[in-house]
């Protein structure tokens, strides 16, 4: 880009553009899911018969029979044409961190030299896409293209434009998972079953333990011709080069700050499109650094709001371009500011009641209180390398450590009463019952403000996996990633737990039972002895990820270390506990993935990694070469100019005095222009020999190792060209000019 069109391009963005405030002025709950066949839609449009078997599949997983899918089908498209609605698409999570759908029409031959609209039970219930160039980890090969898209009834059918889209798992012609879905809705069915069995020791009347995901999604909105000046932005998703705004977040006035008028209004008209496709928008709110921002809805059922985030993601960037911008969804956009998470407030909850929330009245709703969250800490000590590996990505690894986000070490923060009350537990005798406060009152003492109800737990914003009241909150996820990866390690890691405690549990309720000192006459039962015994065991056992300190601090990785904690900070090597045996034998015992399955999406995550650093990689040399050492090499050479005719005017002494800081100028231009050129050349050449390496996971190492940090060292000295070469003739958008939204 010559330095004349950045001025231009800068300039548009920052004339006053028209403000399209979405004029509505229905309330919400009047609107809210008008595009989405949900329950209520499916009571008008179905049989009185077909809506409760469809109740029967929803609610109780009951399989869906042909006859019913029809019946279905038709409803469903009466319902769809009424809207304008011309195709039909099975909308699916492939391994790519994206959606896919491919859109097939409603229109058959009528045997009479026409056509007709017609919208099967069998096209609702199954789609036969091509598989053969979606990631599969070496599951199929590329001449094996089929593979089948199979209707979620849990996740309601929604319209989008002229589309009628259809929420599908993705499998393999073979039977194995090609996407998110399918092992998500294993791993909660598995956390079902074997929490369900748990929460009975508390409540005979536990039929149903649903997991429940709240996430808040952070993002960041550049103005779209900026954003089109980048060609690392527009190619990496972030700037590979751009040194710090003198004014950026040090202020700290943009968090929670007054929302700009722009940005309200692509705000207003995201969450009107957002609620007319089901999704429960709640907050907004201005991030912590200069043009971030985060939208969060009312949490969900898992499955629904995984695809419900997909889904918003998607539709925060159609919506953005609307107001003239982009919405930034990379974790780490600008360097020296903060990046962008996607916090995971995970729970559990049964047909009567949340099993994570806070004390009750009764010892043994205490016990359940503490069962559950001490199992879910031993799922996250038992395998904190995975859920690492399930978070880390070639783009999540600039977040994950830096100073606004978790460390790149997964431990817990329960706060000092929880703590408190696990080691009074892990102390306690047999016959001593416990109880636990609730949240108590705080008050102000100021006029006309009512007293505060203060949860049990503070929040530490160190820790990945913190304890907040009536659930954890996994802050280390990031903003683009497709949560289900998370959540399904997390769901299945608690699952095991659970089934682990029962298992333990049972053994020693035999042993109690026909022993005078734990019978019931004694005030507590065996089962109770038991239960308790059992949780002084994994409240010792899982201490290691228990930590209430700063995270960030030098310290603490030591601390982890010794703890015997995951440290490891290469994303490949994080990649592989999906390999380690304990990970294999916990999917394969909780019949979520196979270790074929396993190995695949491992596969997947190493090329995935070394592709992303090879495109920034081959766009970081271009910028280089092509962008900056020419206008480097332009002022360097107006500077020599400038030097040359001072020397022609004036004396040699004055001359000398006058051109200091010219001279000064070009050699340092001369300093980081060579070291620049150098090292793209052996940036290349890093490149080219980890290329030649066949093993997938040595060559993801070497880009780690090799190639990723090039890019740093020589970023370092195109930042300082950038305060050096003069601003008229500087190619690149600068982030004074990208980060302050007018």
């Amino acid at each position: 880009m010559s330095s004349t069109l950045r001025f231009q391009v800068v300039g548009e963005a920052f004339k006053k553009r028209p403000i399209e405030v979405p004029n509505r002025e229905d309330r919400p709950s009047e609107f809210f899911a008008k595009y989405v066949f949900n329950r209520q839609k499916m009571f008008k449009y179905l049989p009185a018969n077909v809506y409760e078997r469809m109740l029967d599949v929803m609610e109780n997983g009951v399989q869906l029979d042909l006859h019913t899918a029809d019946a279905v089908a038709a409803g469903m498209k009466r319902w769809a044409m009424e809207l304008g609605v011309t195709h039909c698409t099975h909308w699916f999570q492939p391994l790519t961190e994206g959606t896919a759908e491919k859109h097939d029409g409603f229109v058959e031959h009528d045997g009479k030299g026409g056509m007709i609209e017609e919208f099967t039970g069998k096209a609702l219930v199954q789609q036969e896409p091509d598989a053969s160039s979606f990631p599969s980890g070496g599951i199929r090969s590329t001449f094996e293209a089929r593979g089948y898209s199979a209707w979620d009834p849990a996740s309601p059918v929604f319209v989008v434009g002229d589309t009628l889209m259809i929420p599908t798992v993705f499998i393999s012609y073979t039977g194995e998972a090609l996407d998110y879905k399918a092992p998500l809705k294993k791993s909660l069915k598995a956390v079902d079953k074997a929490a369900t069995a748990v929460a009975q020791y508390f409540y005979d009347d536990v039929t149903k333990v649903v997991s429940n995901l709240g996430w808040e999604q952070e993002y960041f909105l550049v103005d779209e011709d900026l954003y089109a000046a980048r060609p690392d932005l527009l190619m990496t998703g972030r700037t590979l080069m751009g040194h710090d705004s003198a004014k950026n977040q040090q202020m700290d006035d943009h968090y929670f700050g007054s929302i700009p008028r722009r940005v309200a209004a692509f705000m207003k008209d995201l969450e009107i499109q957002a609620l007319e496709l089901g999704i429960p928008c709640k907050t907004r709110h201005n991030e912590v650094a200069p043009n971030q921002f985060e939208l969060a809805p009312i949490f969900e059922e898992t499955n629904l709001a995984v695809d419900h985030n997909m889904l918003l993601m998607s539709l925060m960037r159609d919506v953005a371009r609307k107001h003239g911008f982009r919405c930034l969804l990379h974790e780490k956009p600008f360097a020296g500011i903060n990046g962008s998470g996607k916090h995971c407030n995970w729970s559990l909850s049964t047909n009567t009641g949340v099993l994570l929330h806070g004390p009750g009245k009764t010892p043994m709703d205490n016990l359940r209180f503490i069962t559950f969250i001490v199992e879910t800490l031993m799922a996250v000590y038992r395998h904190n390398g995975l859920l690492k590996g399930s978070i880390i990505s070639a783009t999540n690894a600039h977040r994950l450590g830096a100073h606004e986000a978790p460390p790149a070490i997964i431990s817990s923060f329960l706060g000092k009463q929880l703590t408190d009350l696990l080691s009074a537990l892990e102390e306690s005798d047999d016959n001593q019952l416990f109880n636990l406060k609730g949240k108590k009152a705080l008050s102000l003492d100021i006029p006309q403000i009512p007293e505060l109800l203060l949860d049990n737990t503070d929040r530490n914003r160190t820790s990945p996996f913190a304890f907040t009241g009536n659930r954890f909150e996994f802050r280390a996820v990031g903003s683009q990633a497709n949560c289900a990866a998370a959540m399904i390690v997390l769901n299945t890691a608690v699952a095991e737990a659970l089934t682990n405690f029962k298992e333990r549990v049972e053994k020693r309720i035999s042993e109690y039972a026909d022993n005078s000192e734990y019978s019931e006459a004694k005030g507590h039962s065996p089962k109770y002895h038991a239960i308790v015994s059992v949780l002084r065991e994994d409240i010792k056992a899982c201490k290691p990820i228990h930590f209430e300190g700063n995270g960030y601090s030098d310290e603490w990785k030591e601390e982890a270390a010794r703890r015997g904690l995951d440290v490891e900070q290469s994303a490949p090597k994080m990649f592989m506990q999906y390999m380690a045996p304990s990970s294999i034998e916990m999917f394969e015992k909780m019949a979520v993935l196979n270790e074929g399955e396993l190995k695949a999406r491992t596969e997947i995550k190493l090329e995935t990694y070394t592709k992303k650093i090879q495109i920034e990689a081959r766009i970081f040399g271009d910028l280089c070469l092509n962008h900056i050492i020419p206008v480097a090499t332009r002022y360097q050479s107006q500077l020599i100019d400038n030097v040359h005719k001072v020397s022609d005017i004036f004396s040699s002494e004055e001359a000398h005095q006058l051109n200091h800081n010219n001279l000064k100028l070009i050699k340092q231009i001369s300093e980081h222009s060579t070291f620049i050129t150098e090292n793209v050349e052996r940036l290349t050449d890093a490149r080219r020999v980890a290329n030649r390496i066949e093993d997938i996971e040595e060559k993801a190492i070497a880009y780690h190792d090799t190639v990723a940090p090039l890019l740093e060292e020589i970023r370092y000295h195109v930042d300082k060209l950038e305060l050096i070469v003069d601003d008229e003739l500087w190619p690149l958008p600068k982030y004074r000019e990208m980060l302050f939204i007018r």
